[in-house]
């Protein structure tokens, strides 16, 4: 039997609504590449602890190669398990899905028996389907428990998907949010005007993943016309690899952003201008000089400089740090010291790795 979303604790529904900071949970790995179970419980108590509203595991940053190695289940399982054992706070828990139909569904049940509230549909795998072929796979995991639609951007592995489909995937009764990271302004528009040609903007909540534009993402009011009309939508929170560090400043930044759009008052210039820094470091962490091929790496030299992690390995041997970068993580935290969370994690970490 499937999971609708109405079958959702109601508290759940309403963080996922509301906006909250979910980070894309990274994997620990120790000095063999062997899966690092204290370090990975450290980094969901540190999520926690930081006022993240949920947690994404299972997704790119987690590494799609944990589906080859045997760690799906047991990555997932250690998420949920820590989490609950670390909180009584309701937080909203989604894995990520990936591969064709069969893999996606397989995953989406695994994701469903351990607790998890919804699933991060992620179709690169799907390369040369129709515009029928997709919907019909989102469907499929759909039946299963509710899905977030995910809009990848190409340059790490996502397809090109136009207004039509975001058009169709919003009338899908089961899905309750969307991820948009094309990281370009005008696929994320595409998104918007698919979910209102649909009707469905009161049931799908707009996430960020363009870490290209955090901020301005969130600040932005965004008008899309409908029958004569405008219809304004919010992108109201932030499911992100770049969230993945510095967390407790990404709460303390929605926190803000999410006072000023309730307030109704004006924006202030100082809010919006975080928009470029921390574009910066996200520069920085996800290797845009070399085309994002440390954005993994990255985020791991951040927490194992903070103590979090004990190495930056990944699974696949040929990811790491790529030349010059490790250089770069030194000047964004130079400029931009009030960004980061070190003392926050350096206040904590015994009491994490315990």
């Amino acid at each position: 039997m499937g999971l609708h979303r109405t079958d959702l604790p109601d508290e759940v529904l309403a963080i996922l609504q509301r906006g909250a900071v979910i980070p894309a949970h990274p994997l620990a790995l120790d000095q063999n590449r062997q899966f690092d179970r204290r370090r990975q419980r450290a980094l969901t108590r540190y999520y926690v602890d930081a006022g993240s509203g949920g947690l994404a595991v299972g997704v790119h940053t987690t590494q799609f190669a944990i589906r080859e190695t045997g760690l799906y289940e047991p990555v997932l399982r250690a998420a949920a398990e820590d989490a609950a054992a670390w909180t009584k706070r309701p937080l909203v828990m989604v894995a990520g899905v990936a591969g064709r139909t069969e893999q996606a569904v397989a995953e989406a049940r695994v994701a469903r028996d351990l607790g998890y509230h919804a699933v991060l549909v992620s179709m690169g795998a799907l390369k040369g389907f129709d515009h029928a072929q997709l919907i019909a796979h989102c469907r499929a995991v759909a039946d299963e428990m509710p899905i977030i639609g995910f809009y990848m951007q190409s340059a790490v592995g996502g397809i090109d998907l136009d207004a039509r489909f975001w058009q169709d995937f919003a009338s899908i009764d089961n899905a309750v949010a969307i991820k948009m990271a094309p990281f370009n302004r005008y696929k994320t528009l595409d998104v918007m005007k698919g979910v209102v040609a649909a009707g469905a903007e009161d049931r799908i909540t707009f996430y960020t993943g363009n870490d290209d534009h955090i901020v301005a993402d969130l600040l932005t009011p965004f008008d899309i016309p409908r029958d004569g009309g405008m219809v304004r939508l919010r992108v109201r929170g932030g499911l992100l690899g770049h969230w993945s560090v510095w967390t407790r400043s990404a709460v303390q930044l929605l926190d803000r952003i999410h006072a000023v759009a309730d307030s109704g008052s004006a924006l202030p210039l100082d809010l919006a201008a975080l928009d470029s820094r921390v574009t910066d470091c996200n520069a920085a962490f996800f290797d845009v000089a070399n085309h994002f091929h440390g954005c993994i790496a990255g985020c791991h030299e951040v927490l194992r400089r903070q103590g979090l992690l004990e190495t930056i390995l990944c699974l696949d041997p040929e990811e790491g740090l790529s030349k010059g970068q490790a250089g770069e993580i030194d000047r964004v935290y130079a400029s931009h010291p009030d960004l980061a969370d070190d003392a926050f994690v350096a206040e904590n970490l015994e009491r994490w790795l315990a």
